[in-house]
């Protein structure tokens, strides 16, 4: 059989250009921020970036005999070999590690065949210097991770509730009919609903906003042991503190061979915890949808559905369900495997992170899927005020709440409140007329008879509007 055919005579497809996933797939263009911090590409760039750094702060330090700080333009030199990291540049450092089968030492090497074009030829054996290669992979990973959830991650997040936060404003006195166990309950606005995923996912954004990102640079087994068998007189602590703070990171005193990774754990748990609110929050939008609450604005020229003309499908909330278990199905594992290590190293933490960028691809994608669904959404009031009007049995709960405090005024004829309710209510549709009619039938004082009387199942909203206003603004 002829080798561009598989085994059932189809064209094969196997080609670098041609994505087996699907964030480098069908959805490139949701995903495609993350590639500048968490693909291999990047991570690579901001290796050579540690070291270089490294290289730089250790002359900055005058750490060793014969070291001095750099001019100007040889640290301009060495930064702008990160800089200048491009297609070609990675290509010549895959072609390197195919030589060494090891990421982090072809790093070392492409970064040394740059320094004599620099003057700095006999600067060499301090790249990579009393480093082991989990020196440069864990601070390479913080500034990905750092990067990708404050450029990209907290954005898409941000725009996302600011869009709750709008919906919650435009309809905090937009009464509706609440569902508590998908029975019809005492009602609320849908503003108030709103607000109230507005307010949760933003108190997993501040857990976010707040993250320390750590890093370490502390030897093969983190005791410094190389260090100060070069340099015993130098405060190697020191060097690693203002190092990896200089970077932009928090430093980790105390580690093994690893920087242990607890901050990442920590960080995609709370990530997790704002997916699985906003997948609870597309379930409820999903379901609104599908009760008529919400009509949804056809898109010109798209099709809901093959067969049937008239259906527009909740697709964008559903994807996003999808691809919100993905991502949290990534990271609680990320956040499982990663703070385990078999004594002083193990190499499961190499493999895992891989798959870092793919767990925030996929959230998000579930983000952009959610703000575009919210866009093509437009409330139907009329269906809210219909289901309202067609359940003044909620109202049950206010006429024996009213009884309860009453009698406890010294009012007659109030016992057993809830228990007569409850034989005017359950089980039965209550209209305006006989709800009316019972209120008036208790002998009631005056003014809580007539506050009853007033009341309507779209009247019966406590101060649900103006938590609305208060947690959107």
């Amino acid at each position: 059989m002829s080798s561009d055919r598989i085994a059932d005579g189809r064209t094969r497809l196997a080609s670098t250009d041609i994505a087996l996933g699907p964030l480098d797939g069908r959805y490139r263009s949701a995903a495609a921020p993350l590639v500048d911090y968490l693909s291999e590409a990047a991570l690579n760039r901001d290796r050579i970036h540690v070291e270089v750094e490294w290289f730089i702060h250790l002359c900055e330090r005058s750490v060793l005999p014969g070291l001095s700080p750099l001019s100007a333009e040889q640290k301009d030199g060495l930064r702008a070999i990160v800089l200048d990291f491009d297609a070609d540049s990675a290509k010549e450092l895959a072609e390197i590690e195919a030589v060494t089968v090891h990421d982090v030492k072809a790093v070392e090497y492409y970064i040394g065949r740059r320094l004599e074009a620099l003057g700095l030829a006999e600067l060499i054996p301090l790249v990579h210097f009393a480093c082991t290669s989990e020196d440069i992979n864990n601070l390479s990973y913080a500034l990905g991770i750092k990067d990708a959830t404050e450029e990209v991650w907290l954005p898409a997040a941000k725009d996302v509730v600011a869009k709750i936060k709008e919906m919650a404003a435009e309809h905090a006195e937009t009464p509706m009919l609440s569902r508590t166990h998908g029975q019809p309950a005492t009602p609320t606005t849908l503003g108030r609903e709103m607000a109230v995923f507005a307010y949760r996912l933003g108190r997993q954004i501040n857990r976010i906003e707040n993250q320390q990102y750590l890093g370490k640079i502390n030897g093969a087994t983190g005791t410094y042991a190389a260090h100060v068998a070069a340099a015993p007189a130098v405060d190697w602590q020191e060097i690693s503190r203002t190092f990896v703070s200089g970077l932009g990171l928090t430093w980790n005193p105390l580690t093994t061979q690893i920087e242990n990774h607890d901050w990442q754990a920590e960080l995609y748990a709370d990530i997790a915890r704002f997916n699985q609110i906003l997948h609870s929050f597309a379930v409820d939008i999903w379901s609104y949808i599908s009760i008529g609450y919400f009509k949804q604005i056809p898109v010109e020229g798209a099709t809901g559905s093959s067969t049937m003309p008239h259906k527009v499908n909740p697709i964008r909330f559903e994807n996003a369900e999808a691809n919100l278990e993905i991502s949290n199905g990534l990271l609680n594992t990320l956040g499982a495997t990663l703070v385990q290590s078999r004594w002083q190293r193990d190499l499961t933490d190499s493999s895992s992170q891989r798959n870092i960028g793919v767990a925030y691809g996929h959230s998000v994608l579930a983000l952009s899927n959610v703000l575009k669904g919210l866009g093509q959404l437009a409330v139907d009031t009329d269906r809210l005020a219909e289901d309202l009007d067609q359940n003044w049995e909620v109202l049950g709960e206010a006429i024996q709440t009213v009884m309860r405090a009453e009698g406890l005024g010294g009012a007659e004829g109030m016992e057993n409140p809830y228990e007569r309710l409850k034989d005017l209510t359950r089980g039965h549709r209550v209209d305006a007329e006989r709800m009316q009619e019972f209120v008036s039938s208790l002998g009631l004082p005056a003014d809580a008879e007539a506050r009853l009387l007033k009341l309507t199942p779209d009247r019966y909203i406590g101060v649900a509007a103006q938590l609305a206003q208060e947690y959107s603004a």
